[in-house]
């Protein structure tokens, strides 16, 4: 592993740069030539159908896979993410979608699961200034850090875990489905809380399957179709482009009723 200087990178430089990523599992092809760029203070929407590669991608950055083959480049230069504990040292922090939190922990006890400080007597006084610390820099409505994880809604849990994520100061973070089975104030609770990190200067990368929920946050929307590249859009494409290049049919449900929504033509210059 490749040791990155751990001050933040400056807006707008490139965090990371994947370049020809495959993944195989014995004959079957998950991923196969994946480009890849991710900017300090961007948050890059990663979409796609059930099978498209996007779980494979997310943990091989995370450190759970290694790539068959394919170049990974983080801060300027190469590295090898050889298991998860390899990726949270370079400065990339995952965020899934079962969240891992313990619901009978506080959240403190949460935010510290396995980096407790002084785990022979811990400081629980450091500790909880810490957690209040980084809940108020991302605006978080939680009312105490000595509350049971069991007793907050499902955006409060997921500010928790975004919260403990940036514990370590990474430079990128990756959020797997991080509104999904939310309600709608929820889901704005953690989009709001999505912007604030993106704020802070960091590279995100956000999975999802709610194209709102993309539109709103997102800088760039990268589409993966069966394991391959099929395209980058912004914000502003329609949703019979983004349709279209998920799932690789331009004549589906969503461009058949913008057709019928177009204003029809009259025949022969308007005459009856």
């Amino acid at each position: 592993m490749t040791d990155i200087p751990t001050s933040m990178v400056p807006a707008g430089e490139r965090v990371l740069s994947l370049r020809g990523i495959s993944k195989n599992f014995g004959a079957v092809s998950a991923l196969t030539s994946i480009d890849l760029d991710v900017h300090a203070g961007e948050v890059v929407a990663l979409v796609g159908d059930n099978g498209a590669g996007k779980s494979t991608l997310v943990k091989i950055l995370a450190g759970v896979h290694q790539p068959t083959s394919g170049t990974v480049t983080f801060c300027g230069r190469p590295v090898t993410l050889t298991d998860p504990s390899a990726a949270l040292n370079l400065g990339i922090a995952t965020v899934f979608q079962d969240l891992a939190l313990c619901e009978n922990l506080d959240v403190v006890a949460n935010i510290f699961l396995g980096r407790e400080l002084n785990r022979f007597q811990l400081d629980e006084t450091t500790m909880e200034v810490r957690s209040w610390k980084l809940l108020n820099e991302l605006s978080a409505r939680i009312p105490s850090v000595r509350i049971p994880i069991a007793s907050l809604s499902g955006g409060q849990r997921q500010t928790v875990a975004i919260a403990r994520s940036l514990l370590l100061e990474p430079k990128l973070i990756l959020l797997d489905e991080p509104t999904a089975a939310l309600g709608v104030a929820q889901t704005a609770e953690v989009l709001n809380l999505i912007e604030r990190v993106r704020d802070r200067g960091l590279g995100v990368i956000m999975v999802s399957h709610n194209m709102e929920d993309v539109r709103a946050v997102a800088d760039r929307i990268v589409v993966l179709r069966l394991g391959r590249n099929n395209g980058i859009f912004t914000p502003e494409a329609s949703n019979q482009e983004l349709v279209g290049a998920i799932t690789g049919a331009a004549d589906n449900a969503v461009s058949r009723r913008a057709g019928r929504r177009q204003p029809q033509q009259p025949i022969d210059g308007g005459r009856a």
